[in-house]
């Protein structure tokens, strides 16, 4: 009886859903219904958001070049080697591998994930990434890929590989981040060896063309009870061997100095490259995902500061529910380590954790 009230109470909320970026098929039983699916919601919710991202996507074409739209429209991602000026990216670097104020970290298999939140403290101690932020180019290709003129969340971000004990990193398989357009964009400030991580991209799978449209429909009809937890929560991963099928290309991976920036749409299909040894990469990382329906909140004006102040109050409140006994924090807190640091045994060891033979 009780689930049933529950069950009914929360319907509402299920169905106003549906008009948001929700996308987990798990946790909401209307998004999740085979029923439905089988009569069409998730592929009409997919097609639709689509439209309207393109239909953005015209109005903001003046933001960006002819040649990079053009190669976003075909590939999926624009790449663009030497970003920033040789002295301004180098002052850069220095003033990330200098800055040690907090920063957190979460595992994910055996790679460690760092994140340096931009708040106003951040941005004032490191004036040379404020700087590349409010760049023309930096801001047209975030709006025109992500169909939003809005700004992005954005971290300083390392990733180091086979840094901890644990199964293989789970964000190495192909996937789409949702079932809508999103963008994130990388500036590496090292460079990346191709058996080190790649950032790794299928070309074209950004376009929902009818074969993609109707493998949306399938995986539509398993995901709520998917043994996989990523396909359950709305981030379907998919096998290379179906790309064929698809009319798609193998992935493409991107082994690139540093000062290189790679701007993508999410709802392609991509992955981190897989790493045959401990490797270290540190990038200027962000991400843009309003919800791909009119909603007020779209037109909240947040600026990078606002956004990093938000990353923290997140974490902060992370660990209130930690101490309170109702919710471990992933995200660890860390202070006085720098993006670039390797990561040392807990223990005090001066050894890094993985060895000697990490790739920079």
């Amino acid at each position: 009886m009780l689930a049933q009230i529950s069950r009914a109470a929360m319907t509402p909320v299920w169905l106003a859903q549906l008009a948001t970026g929700t996308k987990s098929f798990e946790r909401n039983p209307v998004i999740g219904s085979r029923r439905l699916n089988e009569w069409g919601l998730h592929a009409r919710r997919v097609r639709l958001a689509y439209q309207l991202a393109q239909a953005r996507r015209r109005r903001l074409a003046d933001l960006v070049s002819a040649r990079d739209r053009e190669a976003f429209d075909r590939d999926g991602f624009v790449l663009r080697p030497n970003f920033l000026p040789e002295e301004q990216f180098a002052a850069l670097v220095a003033q990330v591998r200098a800055y040690r104020g907090p920063l957190r970290e979460i595992s994910e298999g055996d790679t460690v994930m760092r994140k340096i939140a931009l708040d106003r403290k951040t941005l004032a101690a490191i004036p040379m990434l404020s700087a590349a932020l409010q760049s023309h180019d930096w801001r047209g290709l975030i709006r025109y890929a992500g169909s939003r003129d809005a700004e992005p969340v954005v971290w300083i971000q390392s990733i180091l590989r086979h840094a901890c004990p644990g199964p293989e990193d789970p964000q190495t398989f192909l996937h789409a981040d949702t079932f809508h357009p999103t963008v994130k964009a990388w500036l590496f400030l090292t460079d990346v060896a191709a058996d080190a991580g790649p950032f790794t991209y299928v070309p074209g799978s950004h376009r929902l063309t009818e074969r993609r449209l109707e493998w949306e429909r399938r995986m539509s009809l398993s995901a709520r009870f998917s043994p996989n937890a990523e396909d359950r929560q709305g981030s379907f991963r998919i096998d290379p061997a179906e790309l064929e099928p698809l009319g798609l290309p193998p992935p493409r991976a991107f082994a690139v100095p540093a000062n290189t920036l790679i701007v993508a749409d999410t709802f392609g299909f991509h992955a981190r490259g897989p790493s045959e040894r401990p490797s270290l990469r540190v990038e200027i990382w962000a991400y843009g995902r309003r919800s791909p329906f009119p909603s007020p909140a779209a037109l909240v004006p947040w600026t990078t500061a606002a956004l990093g102040r938000r990353s923290v109050l997140s974490w902060g409140l992370g660990d209130l529910l930690e101490r309170a006994g109702i919710k471990q924090h992933a995200w660890r807190a860390r202070t006085g380590v720098s993006a670039f640091d390797l990561p040392w045994e807990t223990t005090g060891s001066s050894e890094p954790a993985f060895g000697s033979s990490l790739v920079l």
